[in-house]
């Protein structure tokens, strides 16, 4: 006789303790995610970032700008890893900040700008530099903010003058309305700056102060101690304070 027999279903549900992993891995996902979205929207914290890393070393140059010179520049537009490239004809571009000197002697929330440029000439090869560009007039810096500022045409650039007490070249005239102090790392030694295209990144602005904000009233902002842009700005007062440091030493 065949013998028979019932047929139990031992399935069961998930245990707590697996509900709970589930949901804890579900949290974790949400959490990673939100880190990628912080990442694809954190390229102007990194310019400033690097803005702000090119002035702590430039402050530490040994052959840096004069004190002098630091110590009246009305504006300061730093171009962290500008790209120079060229086959045959060359052309640079790069992104960075801007900031004006306040009657106090602070330094204004800093405005996000872009460079580009182009010169004729056999050239082959890239590289990176960092650039700081001192205006000493006012109204040149302010000039950029409304609009297509060109480098020598708008305004005389000239390579700055190095040595911090500013007797490197006493026979120089310092009568040039920009200064420029470059630090290449590439195949490039030197780096011409006239013709270059100096304008307000529009869409970087906005993104990182809003929709509503202009370069003028970004400009008029007194910064906070807390605002992601204080160390920017501590460094630019920095750069005065340790050049006027070293040169009360020697």
């Amino acid at each position: 006789m065949r013998s028979t027999y019932a047929r139990t279903d031992t399935r069961v549900g998930p245990t707590p303790q697996v509900t709970a992993l589930f949901a804890l891995m579900l949290v974790m996902a949400s959490f990673s995610i939100a880190a990628e979205d912080s990442k694809e929207q954190s390229d102007e914290a990194k310019r400033v970032d690097g803005a702000t890393a090119v002035l702590e070393e430039f402050s530490g140059m040994s052959d840096g700008a004069p004190r002098s010179l630091v110590e009246k520049a009305a504006g300061v537009v730093v171009i962290p890893g500008l790209i120079k490239a060229g086959l045959g004809i060359g052309g640079k571009h790069g992104s960075g900040l801007l900031s004006i000197r306040n009657k106090d002697g602070s330094w204004s929330e800093p405005v996000f700008v872009k460079m580009t440029g182009g010169s004729i000439g056999f050239q082959i090869g890239a590289s990176s530099t960092d650039l700081v560009l001192l205006f000493m007039r006012e109204k040149n810096i302010r000039d950029v903010l409304d609009g297509e500022f060109t480098l020598g045409g708008n305004a005389s650039v000239a390579a700055g003058p190095v040595g911090r007490t500013g007797s490197a070249d006493t026979s120089a005239k310092l009568d040039a309305e920009i200064y420029s102090y470059s630090r290449s790392r590439g195949a490039f030694a030197g780096i011409s700056l006239d013709g270059s295209k100096l304008y307000v990144d529009k869409s970087a602005n906005a993104a990182f102060y809003g929709d509503a904000a202009t370069p003028t009233s970004i400009v008029a902002t007194n910064g906070a101690a807390d605002s992601p842009t204080a160390k920017f700005r501590t460094a630019l007062a920095e750069l005065t304070k340790v050049q006027g440091k070293q040169n009360a030493q020697q």
